[in-house]
């Protein structure tokens, strides 16, 4: 299975995201949306899940929550915009993850691209897309391909828009 995560799009869509995430099984989307348009164009080229971010509107609050829980066969999955890093968490979400640490946090917020494994919190992987946008300091537009096997994080590929 292969899952495209983006995040803080700010309502623009990148020309080459539909090739790149033409043969994902499913689409996240960290938060920082835009527009409800760019939600439904993502939900053309494949199933989606999104949370939504601090620029995002009541639309999209309406639509998305802000934390989604999940799994992926046998794969848990906690997803939020405003998380933090490794270190430096965002209020309450250290605790919670001390809590209940899934197998895969994915945030975004930072526009800063990072992928680690957290050993103090059971291995879990931190996965921030960085931005896929055109909006903030960022110097190149990211995505993430992430590639599972038997229910675990196989391979996490970076696309450098």
């Amino acid at each position: 299975m292969i899952l495209g995560i983006l995040s803080d799009t700010h309502g623009y869509l990148h020309p080459d995201l539909p090739t790149y995430l033409a043969d994902v099984d499913l689409i996240l989307h960290a938060g920082d949306i835009g527009p409800p348009e760019v939600l439904d164009r993502l939900e053309a080229l494949a199933p989606t899940r999104a949370v939504w971010g601090n620029i995002d509107g009541a639309v999209l609050r309406r639509r998305v929550p802000e934390h989604q829980r999940f799994e992926i066969d046998g794969c848990r999955f906690w997803m939020t915009h405003i998380g933090g890093r490794p270190g430096r968490w965002a209020r309450g979400i250290g605790p919670a993850l001390r809590a209940d640490p899934p197998d895969v946090f994915i945030c975004g917020h930072s526009h800063i691209l990072r992928i680690e494994r957290v050993e103090a919190l059971g291995g879990m992987l931190y996965l921030n897309p960085g931005a896929a946008g055109r909006q903030g300091f960022h110097q190149v537009q990211t995505c993430v391909r992430l590639h599972l096997a038997d229910g675990r994080p196989e391979r996490a590929e970076v696309v450098h828009l």
